[in-house]
């Protein structure tokens, strides 16, 4: 299997796995012990987990504190159900975990629209008296990256909040600038599965969302695992000290993409995103049937939390293409382990597969 879906995970890193593995193990180490116990074997486990949100927060702005959750969808509802904001705006291109609990906490959310490039202009119309506006870094389906400074000026000059899913791009570029809440996700940046952050600046204040022993703060109840954060504060260490690698990696296999997906078309900005996503449509495309030719490789339709509905993309129509159109899209995702004759295996059969249906 050839896997080219970065997007809906990445790899577990060998070096998070290793870091995970005292935190797993049997009784004479102690590596299972409660982190919320005041014993020497808690403490331990208690001191693996602050050394991991340190590194998580290296990823991050200063002037802020993580808060470790189970993922970037229960961070995403901590920031709008716990911000006690009733008018929401959000981009018309967020992830359903944004957009869906946006909606039922405020079902006259106002959309913010964007381009034929899948960019928000700095300047759209935000409704006066929005309370919190919600913009992503990158975009899970087609990479494209946001001026999310510019949009969090404009909502903390509205007295606003701003909340950026940084899923896609946190660990890949630089965090985003100016906002109040940052949702992160473990498993997107080479970490486990089952573990996120929701960053929150200083002096901003939310409710929890679980109640019950009052870990992280009040903020999340529950107890956490020293093996999920070890495994996810050494993921996020290795994307700082192979932040360089993993770019110029990545921009060698974007540009090798491009020569062997000659005759697509790209879906979204072909300069402001995250080279590590590459959608692409053939008009008359029969995704199912091409999927189906290339079992042994792993790409996807679109986002992996909507894979099955049945439905064409929102973030596709979005862009102004037609439900026809948006269709006829796949995504192709690498990152730090994709390797050249992987990626050119991989074109090979997906070329011969569009070419066998007469659309290449």
């Amino acid at each position: 299997m050839i896997y080219l879906d970065y997007q809906a995970t990445t790899p577990l890193a060998p070096q998070a796995r290793e870091a995970m593995m005292p935190w797993l193990a049997g009784q004479e180490a102690m590596g299972f012990a409660n982190p919320h116990s005041p014993h020497r074997a808690g403490r331990a486990a208690a001191a693996a987990v602050e050394v991991a949100r340190e590194q998580v927060a290296a990823l991050l702005p200063p002037g802020g504190r993580v808060v470790f959750t189970s993922g970037a969808t229960e961070a995403i509802n901590l920031a709008l159900a716990g911000c006690g904001r009733k008018r929401l705006a959000v981009s018309a291109i967020e992830h359903a975990a944004v957009l869906d609990t946006a909606r039922v906490l405020d079902p006259a959310v106002a959309v913010l629209p964007v381009d034929g490039a899948g960019l928000v202009d700095p300047e759209v119309a935000i409704p006066a008296g929005t309370g919190l506006v919600a913009v992503m870094q990158v975009n899970n389906e087609i990479g494209t990256i946001q001026p999310i400074e510019a949009l969090a000026r404009r909502a903390r000059d509205m007295g606003a909040l701003f909340l950026c899913d940084a899923v896609q791009g946190a660990g890949k570029i630089a965090a985003p600038q100016g906002a109040d809440l940052i949702a992160v996700s473990s498993h997107k940046l080479y970490g486990p599965k089952g573990i996120g952050a929701l960053w929150v600046r200083d002096g901003v204040e939310l409710a929890p969302l679980i109640h019950g022993g009052g870990q992280e703060g009040g903020l999340r109840s529950g107890t956490l695992s020293p093996a999920l954060c070890a495994g996810f504060g050494a993921a996020a260490a290795l994307c700082t000290s192979l932040s360089e690698t993993d770019r110029l990696h990545v921009d060698k296999l974007w540009a090798k993409a491009l020569s062997l997906f000659e005759g697509w078309i790209l879906n979204g900005s072909a300069t402001e995103r995250w080279y590590g996503n590459l959608n692409l449509r053939l008009p008359g495309l029969d995704v199912a049937r091409l999927l189906s030719e290339c079992r042994t490789i792993a790409i996807s339709a679109g986002s992996a939390c909507a894979s099955g509905s049945g439905r064409p993309s929102h973030v596709l129509r979005a862009l102004g293409l037609s439900d026809r159109d948006s269709r006829t899209a796949i995504r192709i995702g690498f990152g730090r382990y994709t390797g050249d004759d992987e990626l050119e295996q991989a074109a090979e059969a997906i070329n011969a597969a569009a070419r066998a249906q007469g659309v290449l």
